[in-house]
């Protein structure tokens, strides 16, 4: 059973005005196909915050170690995440992203892998770039505009494409597409900081 829908609707209920998240740039998302969201990571909150402010569903990759929690172990499924080992190449986790991909649904990633301690956009991983080059998928960047302040202000911004053509005609490696994500997000965090 899938409660996308239902988690959807009551996390957006309680978030939403907590954080008085503004939405920018939704209209970038396209209403079918493929699509890679890449996000910066500022907070745990990240993953919720993108999928209230998405028109559409998306999946989430999740370290491995929250399918362990109880309760949140068996929830995440059901909300269209799946788990990936971090620190080394999951093969599984990588099989299940195409896939995602490939069927023309959404996969949400945060390309650095991890929370930035300071806000500020890290080192994205090449494993982005690859999705992005294996699959003919839309590439929308997107920044999470914080800090997470109980009632202060929280801006989530979606970005136009990235061109990938050029890179996909010239077989540019993945971490070459991942610097190009990455430089997307931090010119939205520029042009909306």
């Amino acid at each position: 059973m899938n409660l996308y829908p239902f988690a959807r609707g009551l996390v957006g209920a309680i978030i939403k005005p907590l954080y008085r998240i503004e939405v920018i740039g939704k209209e970038n998302i396209p209403k079918e196909g493929g699509v890679l969201i890449c996000s910066n990571h500022i907070d745990n909150l990240d993953p919720p915050v993108v999928g209230v402010t998405s028109p559409r569903h998306i999946h989430f990759m999740a370290k491995e170690e929250l399918f362990n929690v109880p309760v949140l172990g068996a929830i995440l499924p059901k909300i269209n995440a799946f788990p990936v080992k971090r620190g080394m190449s999951d093969r599984e986790a990588l099989r299940t992203a195409l896939k995602v991909l490939k069927e023309g649904s959404v996969l949400g990633i945060f390309p650095e892998g991890t929370r930035s301690k300071d806000g500020k956009l890290g080192k994205g991983l090449a494993g982005v770039g690859f999705f992005a080059l294996r699959t003919d998928c839309v590439v929308i960047p997107c920044a999470i505009l914080g800090p997470y302040k109980l009632f202060g202000k929280l801006r989530v911004v979606y970005g136009e494409p990235v061109q990938m053509e050029k890179f996909r005609t010239e077989k540019a490696s993945p971490e070459e597409v991942t610097n190009k994500i990455m430089d997307s997000i931090r010119e939205i965090q520029e042009k909306y900081q």
